[in-house]
């Protein structure tokens, strides 16, 4: 009992992490036993033609090689049809919405949605969630969803009011340890509810079929696939059909789809935990690993809708880090991967070039270039057989203008001004919505180099990288829900090393826009009729609001950080 007593922080949360591990396990289980007894699997998550066992290709709906496709038909789950031969299509965001708010589904390729389309590349429109069956999202757990993350934000106020007032006290010496059990437990209990959570139907659908082809192989992959993202997230679909394969594994396809993105989680708050226990007091620095690892808005991305953006958060994270500490080769690295993790990585692409510019020196621009370029060889290489060698580049090029839209379900600027799936080249105030687009793209990067350029701290590049991200989806055309993600660890980063408490309500509050942004899109609560909700009015003022105090807090830290220090001038250097 003594021992307990003197270890009573490692012994709960021990116990937390059996509990958690206990249920993770039943609920695999139960997976398993249900699957068994209904013969379902894999086929239930991807509709006809996604059965791994058969060694047939399934159809692919939105299907980039027509010719291959054409004629084809594929019966989705709940009885919905599409046609197989539609036109280029995405699981990148899996966001359009229907025009009646989720309560009708529509068919990817239909020839009315493609006339809907509004000149899009896509083809097609994404009926909203909560809708069974459909391509949406099922409207299971959404009470909980909200009822969670309101009593999340309870407990982490009181938590962080505890923590400043210094009633909260951790004497353990293995304090690595505990971060690890509490990281552990969430990992634990995630993989629980992760296979019992349909994610948005039309991704899982796309992940499926995607992940069917890569296992097949990745030379013809973009041939025979509707994919339009680069090639590093296939390596992990290829693996996930590889495995998938494998005796009594297809019942857990689902949880495997999710599973890379549920372990990203964790080692984000590990990499946070690992940054804030160099400059903060233990106490804060668990609660930060706490916060990010039981985040709603996290939860909700990987758990529940089962996209990547967790992925590749960890990735620009480890890339702004390495920045940060002057190790531009691996910041190098790090942001090619990024790049062809996702095509947003290239907002940060400037604060590489800004750590550069600063050395004042060609060998490390030659070494960071080098490094890209062998790292971007390496990871295209096995796609590139028999193809034009700009491949890659029509891939980015094509992504990249499929969504010609001022707003795709983000809740920025544009969609505050009720522009939401609007043209981008429509008129506003003299110019179009790409074009304020363009000009708000490099007043973001302008600041964000000036204030990184004139302070003295490394550290400025989480600041900038922060700005990026925030002023971008704020202020620029095309944005998906889910493009601010990486804002929440990134300010929670910020606020590590500059210990400016505006930071990290600045965490908090992306972290609130975040979340209800990816819920109203994931629970059907959007509109592409130009409505103004109360969500987005909020939300979209709220980041407006957090992109100006960031610009204030910016020229704050930099004006401290270019103040000479009068004593260290007046004393003699002390030997």
């Amino acid at each position: 009992m003594s021992l307990i007593k003197n270890h009573k922080w490692t012994a709960a949360l021990a116990l937390a992490l059996l509990i958690s591990l206990g249920i993770c396990i039943y609920s695999l289980a139960k997976v398993s036993g249900s699957a068994a007894g209904t013969g379902s699997g894999m086929r239930q998550w991807g509709g006809e033609g996604a059965s791994f066992r058969s060694g047939e290709r399934g159809v692919f709906p939105g299907n980039r090689n027509e010719a291959q496709a054409a004629g084809q038909q594929s019966r989705w789950e709940g009885g919905l049809q599409s046609t197989a031969g539609a036109s280029d299509s995405s699981a990148e965001d899996g966001s359009g919405q229907g025009q009646d708010g989720g309560q009708q589904s529509e068919a990817p390729g239909d020839p009315q949605n493609a006339a809907d389309g509004g000149g899009s590349g896509s083809g097609f429109t994404r009926p909203a969630g909560m809708n069974p069956g459909g391509f949406g999202s099922d409207s299971k757990y959404g009470t909980v969803l909200a009822v969670y993350a309101a009593l999340f934000a309870g407990l982490l106020g009181a938590a962080f009011y505890y923590a400043k007032a210094g009633r909260l006290r951790i004497n353990e010496s293995r304090r690595g340890l505990l971060a690890f059990l509490l990281l552990a437990a969430g990992l634990c209990l995630k993989l629980a509810a992760a296979p019992w959570i349909s994610g948005y139907r039309g991704d899982i659908r796309f992940f499926t079929t995607w992940a069917q082809e890569a296992a097949h192989g990745l030379g013809s992959f973009y041939e025979n696939s509707s994919s339009d993202y680069p090639p590093l997230y296939i390596y992990i679909l290829y693996a996930t059909g590889k495995i998938v394969t494998l005796t009594h594994i297809e019942p857990f396809f689902l949880t495997l789809i999710k599973l890379p993105s549920i372990i990203a989680d964790a080692v984000t708050a590990w990499l946070l935990y690992k940054a804030a226990s160099r400059r903060l007091p233990f106490e804060t620095a668990l609660l930060i690993a706490g916060f990010y690892m039981f985040n709603p808005a996290v939860l909700i991305n990987a758990t529940f809708w089962g996209q990547v953006d967790s992925l590749f958060t960890m990735i620009v994270v480890a890339a702004v880090l390495a920045v940060t500490r002057r190790k531009l080769g691996w910041g190098a690295f790090f942001l090619t991967l990024s790049i062809l993790m996702k095509p947003q990585g290239i907002i940060y692409t400037p604060v590489l070039l800004f750590a550069l510019l600063r050395t004042g020196k060609l060998g490390p621009w030659f070494k960071a270039a080098a490094i890209a370029a062998v790292t971007t060889v390496l990871v295209a290489l096995p796609f590139s057989a028999g193809k034009n060698p700009l491949w890659l580049y029509q891939l980015y090029s094509g992504t990249v203008n499929e969504y010609p839209y001022a707003s795709v379900n983000a809740f920025n600027l544009f969609g505050l001004l009720g522009a939401n799936y609007e043209n981008s080249s429509s008129i506003f105030l003299l110019f179009s919505y790409h074009v304020w687009s363009l000009i708000f793209i490099a007043s973001a990067t302008i600041l964000s180099g000036w204030y990184y350029l004139r302070s003295r701290s490394a550290a400025f590049a989480l600041l900038s990288a922060l700005l990026l991200i925030s002023g971008v989806f704020t202020f620029s055309s095309s944005m998906h829900e889910r493009y601010l993600f990486p804002a929440a660890a990134l300010a929670l980063l910020a606020y590590i090393y500059f210990k400016d408490k505006r930071l990290l309500w600045m965490a908090f509050g992306f972290s609130a826009t975040i979340f209800l942004n990816t819920y109203a899109v994931y629970y059907g609560y959007t509109s592409r009729d130009g409505h103004v909700g109360f969500l987005l009015f909020f939300s979209a003022l709220l980041n407006i609001t957090m992109c100006i105090l960031l610009v204030k807090v910016m020229l704050d830290l930099s004006r401290r950080q270019t103040t000479p220090n009068l004593e260290a001038v007046l004393l003699p250097e002390r030997l």
